[in-house]
């Protein structure tokens, strides 16, 4: 292993130990592109932010965060076009996607993600609120789906809902974290239907915990569906790949029940999956991967009617 996919091992071992467990049903070749890819996303994030691998952000002005954003966006379009780069994170995305030919708009359409985060965007309604969810999580299921060598632009959809799914669930866990940073995604009208203003301030308060958990279950339940609908991919992908693919998918859908069952008392904390459990998920993952080789045997079923970029 050279120093730039050891770089990016450690960066998803930092920043997500859940997907991290579930990269090792790949192969190694295919593992180690996509913690290369995951590695410069992580950079990325953590570059506009003033983050180390997440927590809490560092406090930077509107105009500092846009200097690191076109920083970024000058650095990525150069990796994209060949030319030297030196940054670690930068290098593997450079080589995964030569390797694979990404089309260089899907790497803008995530900056165009972030880029949300920089201007400080308010999501009204859950379409604004999914329009998001795709830039910095749909987008980046898309990319994965092509390193591993799927092209069907169906598949590509099915993709692109399970980065919904997980990025749906992110929002729902860190409704505490993101509020002391300033920010909330949860849409403002789901959040006026319950009764609380869409501020920091107001999800900040443990007195509204009650009405918030209900916009967080209702997010959750659409990411079901978003889970549901990805779960039909994973007949096209690779064994191996959808090996690895059922054990994220099914670690984070445990996130989202965790955080059901436990119900507004989860928003005092972040939701995470023990090592028992988690360990528990992968093999259940890898049975999920099994019988969908099963489904090959069968029309693919239709994807239901649910928001979608593609």
């Amino acid at each position: 292993m050279d120093a730039v996919v050891a770089h990016s091992e450690a960066a998803m071992e930092k920043g997500s130990s859940s997907f991290r467990a579930a990269t090792r049903l790949f192969g190694e070749e295919l593992r180690e592109d996509v913690w290369q890819l995951y590695a410069w996303c992580r950079r990325c994030d953590d570059e506009i932010d003033g983050q180390d691998h997440g927590g809490v952000s560092a406090e930077m002005s509107a105009a500092e965060r846009r200097e690191r954003l076109e920083w970024i966006r000058r650095r990525t379009h150069a990796a994209m076009a060949g030319e030297p780069v030196k940054d670690p994170a930068f290098v593997a995305f450079q080589r995964v996607a030569a390797k694979h030919r990404l089309d260089e708009a899907w790497p803008q359409e995530l900056l165009d993600g972030f880029a949300l985060d920089v201007d400080e965007a308010k999501y009204a309604t859950v379409e604004d609120l999914l329009a998001y969810c795709w830039g910095v999580a749909g987008v980046v299921g898309v990319m994965m789906a092509q390193i591993m060598g799927v092209r069907d632009a169906e598949v590509l959809k099915r993709a692109q809902d399970l980065g919904l799914a997980f990025q749906l669930t992110n929002i729902c866990r860190d409704v505490r974290e993101d509020a002391l940073n300033g920010r909330v995604y949860l849409p403002a009208e789901r959040l006026s239907a319950a009764g609380v203003p869409a501020t920091a301030e107001a999800l900040r308060n443990p007195f509204n915990h009650d009405q918030i958990f209900r916009v967080v279950a209702e997010q959750l339940a659409l990411a079901e569906r978003y889970y549901a609908s990805a779960r039909v991919g994973l007949r096209d992908l690779p064994f191996r790949g959808a090996l690895a693919v059922a054990a994220a998918r099914d670690v984070y859908r445990a996130i989202g029940r965790r955080i059901l069952s436990r119900g507004p008392d989860a928003l005092a904390s972040r939701m995470s999956v023990p090592k028992p459990l988690m360990a528990l998920l992968v093999a259940r993952g890898v049975l999920v991967a099994l019988w969908s080789r099963a489904d090959r045997l069968f029309p693919r079923p239709a994807r239901p009617a649910l928001w979608s970029k593609l």
